[in-house]
């Protein structure tokens, strides 16, 4: 069973990947084969329809489906007693947490959330909801950044995160030594053009910022996930991962 699980939530991060980012395609789409290669054609057809369930599950509301599947499952047992925050107490946290978020939205233009140890993104998702019940769009005006060290849970909370919209950069690493194993960005992240998003108030956080800098974060981000620019625009995310990662030494 868990093998199973844990594939279906990588071949759906490498689903969702492939369609939005470009640059990591070639291997991504490797690995997608080489997982399936390890069941039967009845079996690999089981995987999308899995998926479609998710789809209608999280129509019903914001919630952390799979970190409620993985517990109902028993699956922790199997990856070293893990435990993901149950939906009340995320939403109880969320809520003290981002209290005036409005305010902060107003005067950066949105508000950004780093999540060191995210799970499936129960945390994450919550904190949506809060932003969203006090009538601002999480969609356009939150950003999530989640580090987990277990890669499983990092691929739940990319689907998740993905399904319900959320701009974000999941990251598999360790958020205390800083290491970064891969990572991953949402089609809401993409389609927001939040690496130049990120990067503008980065330049503008910065005294003395190069004025070159400054103008290369506010060019147009349609060529960012393929073409002629894919190298650079790579390198500049990288930045942009790196820095998000560093930004957790605050948090311990």
């Amino acid at each position: 069973m868990h093998k199973v699980f844990a594939d279906f939530c990588e071949l759906s991060a490498l689903a969702i990947s492939n369609s939005v980012d470009r640059i990591q395609f070639a291997a991504r789409e490797e690995r997608y084969l080489h997982i399936v290669k390890g069941y039967e054609p009845a079996e690999v057809e089981k995987f999308p329809l899995m998926l479609a369930i998710l789809v209608d599950w999280l129509q019903c509301g914001l919630a952390d489906c799979l970190g409620e599947l993985f517990m109902s499952l028993e699956l922790g047992d199997h990856w070293k007693g893990q435990f993901f925050t149950p939906s009340s107490v995320a939403s109880a946290m969320a809520h003290i947490s981002l209290h005036d978020v409005k305010k902060t939205v107003e005067r950066e233009g949105f508000v950004s959330i780093c999540e060191p140890a995210c799970g499936a993104g129960g945390m994450l998702i919550a904190c949506a909801e809060a932003v969203l019940e006090q009538g601002v769009n999480y969609q356009t005006a939150m950003h999530v950044t989640a580090i987990d060290i277990d890669a499983t849970a990092a691929h739940m909370a990319y689907v998740q995160l993905s399904l319900l919209n959320v701009p974000a950069i999941v990251i598999h690493g360790n958020a205390l030594s800083l290491e970064q194993r891969s990572h991953w960005v949402t089609p809401a992240h993409v389609l927001g053009g939040w690496d130049r998003r990120l990067r503008r108030r980065s330049s503008a956080d910065t005294p003395g910022a190069p004025q070159h800098a400054q103008e290369d974060s506010m060019r147009p981000a349609s060529s960012a996930y393929g073409g002629a620019e894919a190298v650079p625009i790579e390198e500049r995310r990288a930045r942009v991962v790196e820095q998000r990662l560093a930004e957790q030494k605050s948090l311990f």
